[in-house]
């Protein structure tokens, strides 16, 4: 987690960010949402929604408020399916009419080492994955999204989650949960697979961007510093998680108590579930394994 900003705008106002883009923050902070679920609005006439949020009465109506007599809208698009950004998209598409936009249900872009956890058994780590979201127009990486006067490139980035997506608005882009400034992003397998994760870092970095806007928390207007910072920052936890092990097997848990010094009580599960994401990437590149059959709290020993 990075130092205390200022970020903290009202909930359920509309605020411009640059010509075409608002934002409305959502009423749900939390521990894992930060201040909340950042909602956008783009465009000046035709209107795309982009992460409704969760199914607030409240937020519904200050999205519904910021449409102004002679604005509609026309696209609601969903940047993965989790509780915090997906629920309300239902609602509000039966309110105004308008298709919900998505990469596929919450199981949707699984890579196939996560398709073998889950068959295995393995379940989630109660990051609140939305099961029900099923979006009315699949979308796919390079795909366009386009109203009057707006167009959004979809770029698949998997990693948080399989089927989240970010979206490209000429040098800007929506990142959703992938790249946020305030924290690094929870990857809790099966639903989340760091190989994945790392590979959308550098897709993106491969990229010149002015400015992210993410799921939660201010706008990063050094990208491609954020991003570096990111990859550096999770290199370095592998790196620790290796020198950790060299003391003999242990498990995600311990690991995560010996590791995430600074975090605080409330962020440890997270942190164990990205230890074991950290662990199973790791599994992948022949460097660990585990004691015994593969499971959230199954015990990981050094190879070679």
């Amino acid at each position: 987690m990075q130092a205390p900003d200022d970020f903290n705008p009202a909930p359920g106002r509309a605020e411009e960010l640059q010509p075409g883009v608002r934002r409305i923050l959502a009423p749900n902070p939390s521990p894992m949402t930060y201040r909340g679920t950042n909602t956008y609005l783009i465009g000046t006439r035709d209107l795309a929604v982009i992460d409704p949020g969760p199914v607030l009465p409240d937020h519904l109506e200050a999205i519904l408020a910021a449409v102004g007599p002679d604005q509609r809208i026309g696209h609601i698009i969903v940047t993965h399916a989790h509780v915090d950004h997906s629920p309300l998209a239902d609602e509000l598409s039966q309110r105004t009419g308008a298709p919900v936009y998505g990469f596929g249900p919450a199981s949707a872009g699984r890579s196939p080492a996560m398709q073998q956890l889950v068959a295995q058994g393995m379940t989630g780590g109660g990051e609140g994955i939305d099961t029900e979201f099923t979006p009315d127009i699949t979308v796919a990486d390079g795909d366009m999204i386009s109203g009057e006067g707006w167009n959004l490139e979809v770029l698949h980035t998997p990693g948080h989650l399989g089927n989240h997506i970010a979206l490209a608005f000429g040098d800007a882009c929506f990142t959703a949960d992938h790249v946020m400034g305030w924290a690094s992003s929870l990857v809790s397998p099966p639903d989340g697979d760091l190989t994945d994760f790392m590979a959308s870092f550098r897709k993106l970095r491969a990229r010149d961007w002015r400015i992210f806007y993410p799921g939660h928390g201010a706008p990063i207007t050094d990208p491609a510093g954020r991003l570096d910072w990111l990859i550096a920052h999770r290199e370095a936890r592998e790196a620790a998680i290796i020198d950790a092990l060299r003391s003999g097997p242990a498990r995600p848990g311990d690991l995560a108590a010996r590791i995430y010094t600074e975090t605080p009580a409330a962020l440890l599960l997270a942190a164990e579930r990205n230890v074991l994401a950290h662990l199973i990437d790791l599994m992948g590149k022949s460097r660990v394994a585990p004691v015994g059959d593969l499971s959230a709290t199954a015990e990981f020993r050094l190879l070679g």
